[in-house]
C-alpha cells in the first residue's frame, strides 16, 4: 500500500492510501444511486398505505419530497466532494464536526440501513411467491428473503466493477419497465382524468375528523420513504474514478431521474385505480397487484412480477454495498465492535469482505426475527427510514456549524454563498420529514402509536451508552474535525495503481510480506496487524 505525507497545520502526517479500486464511473455510480432509491420499491411498498391516507392528492407529495431531498443532495455534494472518503455521513461528519459526532451518526446510520436491507429483501417475499405462485405464509417468506440476501452478498463478493455492471443493469431494466408500465397504465388502464389529483375522495366522516391538510401532510411517506439513496454515491467514493467531480452530478442525477420514473409510475397507477373508497376504507389491500392482473393478465402479471423482484434485487444489492462501506469505514478507524473483522479488504477482489458478510447477516437476523416476533420486526424496520434522516440531519447540521467557524467547501463542486440558503432550507425539510415519521399513530396503544420514537431513543440510548463508556472515538480515524481549517487531508482517499497492484500480488504470490513500491521508497510490512487503521510508520 503506497503510503505518502500531507501536511496538516505544521505537521506531516502519514497519508493512508485506499485499497479500494476505482473501477466505478458516473453511469455506475449514477446507477448504484438509483436502484438503491428505486421507484418501483419505494412507489409499490408506500402506494396503498399514502392513499388509504389523503386519496390520489398524495401524488403531490412526491414533488415536495423529491425538491426537498434535493437541498440535502446539494449540501452532501460539497461535503463529499471535498471528501470523497468511503462510508459517506461518518467520515463527512468527522471532518466536519468531530470523532464524537461522526461515531453517533455512523452507528444510528449503520442501524438504520440494516434495517432497510432488511425490509426490502422481506418485501420482496410476496412479489416473488407470486410470480413462482406459491402460497406466501411467514416461513416462506423469511425463506425467500434469505434467498434474496444470499444472492445479493455474492453479487457484491464480485467486486466494483461487477457490482456497477449489474448496477447499471438494474437500472435499465427498472428504467425500461417504469416507461412500458407507465405508458400501458395511461393508454390502456386509465379510469380517471387529472382532476382526481386536486379531489378528497375520503368519506365524510374522515373529512370531519381530520382537515384535509393534515391528511395531506400524513401521506408525505410516499415521498419520504423513496428519496434516499443518493448518499450511497458517496459511500464508495474510493471506488469512483474523480470522485469530486462525478459524485456530486451523480447525486444530483439520481433524484431527477428517480423522482421523474417515480411520478411517471404513480401517476399511471392513480389513474388506473377503479375505486378509491375501497383503498381509503381499507378493503383494497393490495390495489397494486389488483390492478397490474387486470392489466397485464396472468401471462402478463407474471413478467411485471420479474421487473419488480429484478428492482427489490437490484436495490438489496446497492444498500448492502453502502452498508458494507460505512461498515468498513468505521471498522479501519476501530469505531464499532468486531473492528478487526470489519476492517479487513481483500486485495483480489477490492472489497471488505467481513464487512460484506456483516450486511447480510445482519439483515438476516432482522428478517429471521419476524418468525419469533412480528411486533419486533415491525419496531425495527419502523426505525429504518427516520434512522436514516436522522443521519441526514447530522451531516446538514454539521455543515452548517462548519460554515459559522469559517469551512468553506474546496471540492470542485461548491454553491458558494448559496450554500447558506440551501442548508438551512434542507434541515427544515428533514426536521418535517422526521416530525411525520415519529407523528403518533391513531386508535392504537400508546407503545404502538410512538413505535418510531421509542425505538429511535433505544438506538439512541444505546449509542451514547457505547460511546462515553468504550469511548470508541479516542481509537483511531486520524484527523477530525478540520473541516474550517482549509486543510484538505484525504487519508484514505488515493487508490494505489494497477501497477503497484501487480507487484503487490507478485510478492504474496511468492510468499513475502514485506513489500517496497517503487519509486517511493517507502517500505510498508505487510501484516494481520495493519490492514488499514491507523496511520503506519
Amino acid at each position: 500500500m503506497n503510503q505518502t505525507t500531507s501536511p496538516v497545520g505544521d505537521v506531516q502526517q502519514p497519508e493512508i492510501h485506499s485499497e479500494f479500486k476505482r473501477d466505478m464511473g458516473f453511469w455506475g455510480n449514477l446507477a448504484l444511486g438509483f436502484t438503491y432509491l428505486s421507484p418501483v420499491v419505494g412507489v409499490y411498498t408506500t402506494f396503498a398505505a399514502s392513499l388509504a391516507i389523503a386519496g390520489p392528492p398524495a401524488f403531490w407529495m412526491l414533488i415536495i419530497a423529491g425538491v426537498g431531498q434535493l437541498l440535502v443532495a446539494l449540501v452532501f455534494g460539497e461535503v463529499v466532494s471535498q471528501y470523497p472518503i468511503a462510508g459517506g455521513i461518518y467520515p463527512w461528519n468527522r471532518r466536519l464536526w468531530g470523532a464524537k459526532w461522526g461515531w453517533m451518526s455512523g452507528w444510528i446510520y449503520t442501524i438504520a440501513i440494516n434495517a432497510t436491507i432488511a425490509s426490502v429483501a422481506y418485501g420482496a417475499g410476496p412479489f416473488l411467491s407470486a410470480f413462482l405462485g406459491i402460497e406466501n405464509d411467514p416461513i416462506t417468506n423469511v425463506l425467500l428473503a434469505l434467498g434474496i440476501l444470499v444472492l445479493a452478498t455474492l453479487i457484491n463478493f464480485g467486486g466494483t466493477k461487477f457490482l456497477a455492471n449489474v448496477a447499471f443493469i438494474g437500472f435499465v431494466v427498472e428504467i425500461l419497465a417504469t416507461v412500458f408500465i407507465g405508458i400501458w397504465l395511461l393508454v390502456a388502464a386509465r379510469k380517471h382524468d387529472l382532476s382526481v389529483l386536486f379531489t378528497d375522495f375520503r368519506p365524510a366522516e374522515m373529512q370531519d375528523a381530520t382537515p384535509f391538510a393534515i391528511a395531506f401532510i400524513g401521506s408525505a411517506i410516499f415521498g419520504i420513504y423513496l428519496y434516499y439513496g443518493f448518499e450511497a454515491n458517496g459511500d464508495v467514493a474510493e471506488e469512483v474514478q474523480n470522485p469530486s467531480r462525478v459524485i456530486p452530478k451523480a447525486m444530483r442525477m439520481t433524484l431527477y431521474v428517480g423522482g421523474v420514473a417515480s411520478m411517471f409510475i404513480a401517476l399511471g397507477l392513480i389513474l388506473a385505480v377503479p375505486d378509491f373508497g375501497a383503498i381509503l376504507d381499507g378493503t383494497a389491500t393490495d390495489p397494486v397487484g389488483t390492478i397490474f392482473l387486470d392489466t397485464f393478465g396472468a401471462f402478463g402479471f407474471k413478467i411485471v412480477m420479474i421487473i419488480v423482484l429484478v428492482s427489490y434485487l437490484s436495490c438489496t444489492i446497492s444498500l448492502q454495498a453502502a452498508a458494507s462501506r460505512l461498515m468498513y469505514s468505521m471498522g479501519r478507524d476501530l469505531q464499532l465492535p468486531g473492528s478487526n473483522l470489519l476492517r479487513k479488504f481483500n486485495r483480489k477482489r477490492a472489497v471488505p469482505p467481513f464487512a460484506l458478510l456483516f450486511a447480510g447477516i445482519l439483515p438476516a437476523v432482522v428478517v429471521i426475527i419476524s418468525l419469533l416476533s412480528a411486533d419486533a420486526l415491525i419496531a425495527i424496520v419502523s426505525f429504518a427510514a427516520f434512522g436514516i434522516y436522522l443521519a441526514f440531519s447530522s451531516v446538514v447540521v454539521a455543515s452548517i456549524r462548519a460554515r459559522i467557524k469559517g469551512w468553506r467547501p474546496a471540492g470542485d463542486f461548491s454553491m458558494g454563498s448559496l450554500g447558506w440558503v440551501v442548508s438551512f432550507a434542507a434541515i427544515a425539510y428533514q426536521l418535517f420529514a422526521m416530525y411525520t415519521l415519529v407523528t403518533p399513530v391513531p386508535d392504537v396503544p400508546w407503545y404502538q402509536a410512538w413505535l418510531v420514537g421509542l425505538v429511535g431513543l433505544v438506538v439512541l440510548v444505546i449509542g451514547l451508552i457505547y460511546l462515553f463508556t468504550v469511548k470508541p472515538h479516542l481509537r483511531g480515524g486520524g484527523v477530525t474535525g478540520d473541516a474550517a481549517t482549509g486543510v484538505v487531508d484525504l487519508r484514505y482517499a488515493t487508490p494505489i495503481s494497477q501497477s503497484e497492484e501487480i507487484v503487490d500480488l507478485a510478492i504474496r504470490l511468492s510468499g513475502g510480506k514485506p513489500h517496497v513500491y517503487p519509486n517511493t521508497g517507502a517500505s510498508i510490512p505487510r501484516t494481520e496487524e495493519n490492514t488499514g487503521d491507523e496511520p503506519r510508520q
